[in-house]
């Protein structure tokens, strides 16, 4: 059975990751997954999988309706672009189902099998070694409103981890990760955003 389904490309401000668009969501609301490896993402998103067989793909993020893919520097988005966004194109039509199993949050850092059914966003809980703190739930939403939107745009996500002596501490993903003007983003940013609201936030740092 076929699944029609419209794809476009986008640029992204990481010149190594390209975000493509599709008209249907391809993770269930509020999930994001990231993978490093074909390995990773086998048990998790046959998608993934399938996009790891072109030999310059080194990172695929899904969250929403799109998945933005970072290239090796072997290529230039010029020569790749098309022939993804075709193949894309076909398999989608093709497989109803992107993203079969949500990893947890820092599965892309991990070599861990498939567990059990996990739900994951952008701002799941302080997935994490920090204890609950009382300006947990107002940082969350903070991030949620103002700062999650904007990310996503870009082709990336934001996690919370959690709030410790005065320090927010998130992870990049997707696009984000990595890219040049991220430490802007997170510093010129999202920082001051926290500051402005939540006195007691005195910096924010990525994990």
């Amino acid at each position: 059975m076929k699944h029609p389904i419209s794809i476009y490309a986008e640029m992204t401000p990481n010149p190594d990751v390209m975000k493509f668009v599709t008209d249907r969501a391809l993770i269930s609301e509020g999930g994001t997954a990231e993978f490093t490896s074909k390995s990773q993402a086998t048990g998790y998103s046959p998608l993934a999988v399938e996009l790891f067989n072109f030999p310059f793909v080194a990172r695929v993020f899904i969250s929403g309706n799109f998945v933005s893919v970072t290239k090796d520097d072997t290529l230039s988005w010029d020569m790749i672009a098309m022939q993804m966004r075709t193949y894309m194109h076909e398999w989608l039509t093709d497989n109803l189902e992107a993203v079969t199993l949500i990893p947890e949050p820092d599965h892309a850092n991990s070599d861990e099998a498939p567990a059990s059914d996990r739900k994951g966003g952008p701002a799941s809980t302080a997935a994490s070694s920090f204890a609950a703190h009382e300006i947990d739930e107002k940082i969350l939403a903070l991030i949620e409103e103002y700062v999650q939107p904007a990310v996503e745009s870009d082709g990336g996500a934001i996690e919370y981890r959690g709030f410790s002596e005065g320090v927010v501490h998130v992870a990049m993903r997707g696009a984000c990760a990595g890219c040049p003007s991220s430490t802007q983003t997170l510093k010129g940013g999202i920082e001051q955003l926290l500051q402005q609201h939540l006195p007691e936030v005195k910096e924010v740092v990525s994990l």
